[in-house]
């Protein structure tokens, strides 16, 4: 294979850190070698702590800055994607150990102006879809796929099980990663709850070869059972308990910052809240940015849940949380009744963004007229991002965002993979329980016609060319 040539003067990492986990709750410390997902001690969340971190405040944020745009500059694989902000994401995981699909880069596309003005204000869309699987749910898997690349290599670990359970989105991006390193070191196997996953996200996981198991219930279900393998059996968990996978979802935030050219200083991010990871890691990644002085201050961060599972928004309401049973939901990753990161958004909150975190409310209605609005004006959303465009627009309403501010709303995954909701919605087919009322504005089908050319002009009502000029010449001798 021929060498590529490298641009000189790019800043290539070559920190590694002294990484390890720290228990939430009892402050805990682990080895970050082995595959723990909570603490053995008090069975709270771990998170992974950088204790070397205060090394890298020697190099100025301004500096830091320019390092992290001299990278884009990059050639090597090891640096095109999440791993671009190699010393915040996994410094201990060699750039040789990286796993790098494509991820991470996606564009931040405005709004358009009949969009922005159905939405109220001028804003941006963070399309996420356009990862490899499809998601978000790439960014973190990138990280911990390339952990689990180095530490098999490193510790020559044979028939490593790597295992989750989904609504859809995570299952495709864990089986594509996977899939990417020999079968002899590692496997992959997904649960998702039957039925409950679109045609669409059924077939990628399938599509990379792991072993897809049906289980009856909700996503909370098989998480449960995800959750009780592993805690008794020696498997490589996939899902966002793992904070080696909140560690890559952080990149999302840095390639926000690094898009608004490091000025944050107006900044308010929406995003959907789910099973709490995505913005556990958003919420981080933006104080690894404050504390290293790249910005000067965190953003408004605002989670929007569906009325079908909220939680978190009775949390922030009433100041008391507890799990609530779920009803379907189009934004299927919304569909979790106990977020599981939930903890990490609390402790964040509490810490650190008390008066910059919102939690705000939507329908199905509205997510369904979120996602099709935006995606008449250009964009390419799913549901997840319907919803997040939602709770925007009804942020904007209530006065916590308001048109001063830099909007950027996360889009976490492709319109592609929800497009029997669009059917559905087009269609008038939606199941009572979902509550969803087609608009007749927004609703599209194909015509079906014979004939050929003439027909599909009259059809049009297209005026013929010679027609055109008779009229024009009319037109400048009648003027």
């Amino acid at each position: 294979m021929r060498k590529i040539k490298e641009p000189e003067n790019i800043p290539l990492p070559d920190y590694r850190g002294d990484l390890t986990y720290s228990c939430i709750g009892c402050g805990q410390s682990y080895p970050i070698e082995e595959f723990f997902y909570t603490c053995p001690s008090c069975g709270s969340l771990l998170k992974v702590v950088d204790r070397a971190f205060d090394t890298l405040k020697k190099t100025s944020g301004s500096r830091w800055g320019e390092i992290f745009d001299l990278r884009r500059l990059s050639k090597a694989p090891a640096l095109s994607g999440i791993f671009l902000f190699h010393e915040l994401v996994l410094p201990l995981v060699p750039p040789g150990d990286v796993i790098y699909l494509g991820e991470g880069q996606t564009p931040m596309v405005r709004a358009n102006e009949g969009l922005s003005r159905w939405f109220g204000s001028s804003f941006y869309v963070k399309n996420d879809g356009q990862n490899p699987s499809a998601s978000f749910k790439d960014r973190g898997m990138a990280s911990a796929v390339s952990y689990l690349n180095h530490i098999t290599r490193k510790r020559d670990l044979k028939g490593v099980l790597g295992i989750c359970a989904s609504t859809g989105d995570t299952s495709a991006a864990a089986a594509l990663y996977l899939s990417y390193l020999p079968r002899d070191r590692v496997r992959s196997v997904v649960l998702l709850p039957k039925g409950k996953v679109t045609p669409a996200q059924l077939s990628q996981p399938l599509a990379s070869g792991a072993t897809v198991i049906e289980l009856p219930g909700v996503f909370d279900d098989c998480m449960r059972v995800v959750e009780e393998l592993a805690e008794n059996y020696d498997v490589f968990l996939l899902n966002s308990k793992n904070p080696l996978r909140i560690n890559g979802q952080k990149s999302y935030s840095y390639e926000v910052a690094q898009q608004l050219g490091w000025d944050t200083s107006d900044l308010a991010v929406v995003l959907p809240i789910g099973n709490a990871g995505n913005i556990t890691a958003v919420m981080e990644g933006f104080l690894d940015l404050v504390r290293l002085g790249i910005i000067e201050k965190l953003p408004l961060v605002v989670g929007v849940q569906s009325h079908h599972a909220d939680p978190v928004y009775r949390w922030r309401e009433n100041g008391e949380y507890r799990s609530v049973p779920v009803s379907p939901s189009v934004a299927q990753a919304a569909m979790i009744g106990n977020p599981v990161s939930f903890p990490k958004v609390r402790e964040l909150v509490r810490e650190h963004y008390e008066d910059r975190f919102f939690v705000i409310r939507v329908t199905e209605q509205e997510i369904m007229e979120g996602m099709l609005t935006a995606n008449r004006n250009g964009h390419i959303v799913c549901t997840q991002g319907g919803e997040s465009i939602a709770g925007a627009r009804k942020a904007l309403g209530q006065g916590i965002l308001d048109p001063s501010h830099t909007i950027v709303v996360d889009s976490t995954s492709h319109q592609l993979k929800f497009s029997e909701f669009q059917r559905m919605y087009f269609e008038g087919t939606f199941p009572e329980e979902y509550g969803v009322t087609p608009e007749k504005h927004l609703v599209n089908a194909p015509v079906a016609m014979e004939g050929g050319a003439d027909a599909v002009a009259a059809f049009l009502k297209l005026k013929g060319r010679e027609e055109g000029r008779r009229r024009k010449e009319e037109e400048i001798v009648g003027g």
